[in-house]
């Protein structure tokens, strides 16, 4: 039963991010050193805001429950700050990156699109993400123990599961936005990644009434994927195209940097 929970909830949980490496990314040497460096700079992030937070509890009244619940909420919002000015310098690194390796092709066209770039960086910050999410619940799901024994929800590892890779694909989803909003100087889209991402984070408070978190997250997740699809030149026509296995650049195959 354990067995089956921990490869269950891994899969639910890196299935997607999983199969869209192996399709997208995997076959391209230079996609998989840009999506390293994405999983990289988040990691950054992650250990600037864990020191501050360990700082602030070390200084802070261990025994008042107000103050430390105060700090958690502090300590999620500056991460989530944390993540997306690291995801700004890593866009402004990565067009640095661009030019350079332009320079040095012998091409006329840059080796990497910036939207191309934008799908590869989300996805590592995503696969860090839901590593750092997820690893020590499946750690968990191994025993000994039994979830709901007292009562509690019996979905703890499942919920746990879909909440990963909603986070996941929610990077992805950001890194298109992000980048182009960046590109075309449209400070507000910026803003919405930024008030999103915030906006999902805290939503986790309201476990473990799952559902209370599952389904607005999932709301912004449908929303987010619709607005990074057509941000990243999709259309209703070659949707179509897509489905119906006719479109031969799908999946970034043979798409032409821009």
């Amino acid at each position: 039963m354990t067995a089956a929970v921990f490869f269950g909830c891994t899969f639910i949980a890196f299935g997607p991010a999983i199969a869209l490496f192996l399709f997208t990314i995997a076959r391209e040497p230079l996609r998989v050193i840009f999506l390293i460096a994405g999983a990289f700079f988040w990691l950054v992030s992650l250990l600037l805001a864990s020191l501050v937070w360990f700082i602030s509890i070390q200084i802070s009244n261990k025994d008042n429950l107000g103050q430390q619940k105060g700090l958690l909420i502090f300590g999620v919002v500056l991460s989530v700050l944390l993540q997306e000015t690291f995801r700004f310098a890593y866009y402004k690194l990565l067009k640095k990156a661009n030019e350079g390796l332009l320079t040095l092709s012998q091409e006329e066209t840059m080796p990497i699109s910036i939207r191309q770039l934008a799908y590869v960086s989300g996805l590592g910050f995503g696969f860090m993400s839901g590593a750092f999410s997820v690893v020590n619940i499946l750690a968990d799901s191994a025993g000994p123990g039994t979830v709901g024994i007292h009562g509690d929800s019996q979905h703890y590892f499942l919920s746990s599961a879909f909440m990963t890779m909603a986070i996941i694909l929610l990077h992805m989803f950001w890194g298109v936005v992000f980048f182009d909003a960046c590109e075309r100087q449209r400070w507000w889209a910026v803003a919405a990644v930024v008030i999103s991402h915030l906006i999902v984070s805290c939503l986790t408070f309201q476990n473990p009434e799952y559902v209370a978190s599952l389904v607005p997250t999932y709301v912004i997740l449908l929303l987010m994927g619709v607005w990074a699809f057509y941000t990243a030149g999709g259309s209703l026509r070659n949707l179509k195209l897509c489905l119906t296995c006719k479109d031969k650049d799908f999946l970034l195959a043979n798409h032409r940097p821009r």
